[in-house]
């Protein structure tokens, strides 16, 4: 297992030739993986920096583990980023868990670190005397980021990526290169890497809440898989094939996938439309739909409340943190959330201000009093709450549009409406509409529908009044 070791980072080295040529920043916990990685790279000479994380979750043991790496530095001779973070505060802060917490933080500082324009925290140690008395930024382009996942973290990662329903994408593991990101252990396993560093004489600390259950991939790495290996042996296991195989899978479903998004996705603006017919007809829907959803923030999990959408009314939507797929008429539109500059506004009931491209909204509900004067500006409509279904639809007017016009009991078409006011071209084209279950129920300015007015049988009202922007 020793020469193996040796021969995959070797290996790892000649498949990737400019990799190996440029600079590398290892990220450091002090672990056995880390410290095998550091090991490697300076036998190979490969040219690289040590970068350190202390998340100050542990205690004396995090203080440990930030000495022990700091004094690998000095032993090897290499540059040493080192940054403590408060990443209790930052869990209070976002509400995150302590593991996307601490991969939040990293990540950020890293790429921190690999950026030119930083200007990172000078490292607290460098063999080059220049930084002995000198605390002037690094000189040197530090372009890749190189980590110690190894084959055992490959194998854990699918397992936890199963059970979560992620996708092909999900089931073809860790690659050993994406974008800034290396791996060069990847085709490693941890026991070889541990008979491998006994052997070289190398020393590591070991991180006590590796033993601990209560995070999945510990659970996986500590009761899962030994269970397995009662079954199928490790050396007799198909994983790394599987793997193979799938990522080759992975190329012809992204073609597949690729062809349906250009047939069935328009983009408008920062909007995304999607026809409502075409994409129930496409096959198979599931996987089309939330290769679709996903680079919105939206889960496998919300895929089916998506498909749902093709059965529903006007006004239904799904949100994930940052957009909402809403169904309008006969498009699903996948638009950000709350921003003015987005193409339609989704307005729920009890929503009281609504700032949109073109002007603000303020809503307020009330019971009916048949004393109430109904205002007589176009800028205010007066309308029956219980004609409405909420959500509502503010979104521009556009061509086949039509509704009933106040005192009108036949439907008439918006372009037909405004030659009758004798609208400009230039006026129509700044002309809003709030649509309820496919139903106009006001022209925003001009006139609301006969089906929505205030009659002697109303009880409770919604006043709506827009104020255009300057």
């Amino acid at each position: 297992m020793v020469h193996t070791v040796a021969q995959e980072f070797f290996h790892f080295l000649q498949q990737y030739p400019l990799i190996a040529r440029k600079q590398w920043l290892v990220a450091v916990s002090g672990g056995l993986d880390s410290v095998v990685l550091c090991y490697l790279c300076k036998q190979n000479n490969v040219p690289f920096a040590m970068a350190h994380c202390n998340f100050q979750l542990r205690g004396t043991e995090s203080d440990r583990d930030k000495d022990f790496v700091i004094s690998l530095a000095k032993a090897m001779d290499k540059t040493l980023f080192q940054k403590d973070f408060d990443t209790k505060e930052y869990m209070a802060k976002t509400g995150k868990s302590v593991q996307v917490a601490a991969r939040d933080l990293r990540y950020t500082w890293f790429n921190e670190l690999l950026s030119n324009n930083a200007n990172p925290q000078p490292p607290i140690y460098d063999h080059h005397p220049l930084f002995v008395n000198d605390h002037s930024p690094l000189s040197t382009t530090y372009s890749l980021l190189a980590t110690a996942h190894h084959a055992n973290d490959n194998i854990e990662t699918v397992l936890m990526n199963l059970f979560r329903g992620t996708g092909i994408k999900g089931l073809r593991g860790i690659q050993p290169v994406h974008d800034k990101i290396i791996r060069p252990l990847l085709g490693i396993t941890k026991e070889a890497m541990l008979e491998y560093a006994k052997a070289q004489g190398l020393s590591w600390v070991e991180d006590s809440s590796n033993s601990s259950d209560k995070y999945t991939r510990n659970f996986i790495r500590n009761q899962v898989m030994p269970l397995m290996e009662q079954v199928i042996p490790r050396d007799e296991m198909g994983f790394e094939k599987s793997l193979e195989m799938l990522a080759e899978a992975e190329m012809l479903y992204d073609e597949a996938i690729a062809q349906h998004k250009k047939k069935l996705v328009e983009i408008k603006g920062s909007e995304t439309h999607i026809p409502v017919l075409k994409l129930a007809a496409s096959k198979p829907l599931k996987s089309i739909v939330y290769e679709i959803i996903k680079p919105f923030g939206f889960s496998s999990a919300q895929t089916d409340e998506v498909i749902s959408l093709l059965e529903s009314e006007s006004g239904k939507y799904v949100a994930s943190a940052t957009n909402r797929i809403i169904r309008n008429r006969s498009w699903l539109i996948i638009a950000p959330q709350k921003t003015e500059n987005a193409g339609f506004v989704l307005i729920e009931k009890g929503e009281e201000h609504i700032s949109f491209a073109e002007g603000e909204f303020n809503i307020q509900s009330s019971t009916f009093n048949p004393q109430f004067s109904i205002s007589k500006s176009a800028d205010v409509a007066l309308l029956d709450v219980a004609a409405i279904q909420f959500p509502i639809i503010l979104r521009p007017w556009k061509q086949g549009d039509y509704f009933y016009p106040l005192g009108m009991m036949k439907k008439k078409k918006l372009s037909r409406f405004f030659i009758d006011q004798k609208i400009s071209k230039t006026d129509k084209e700044k002309i809003w509409v709030i649509e309820s279950n496919k139903k106009i129920l006001w022209v925003v300015g001009h006139r609301i529908d006969e089906r929505f007015k205030v009659t002697d049988a109303t009880s409770a009202v919604v006043r709506m009044q827009w104020k255009p922007k300057s």
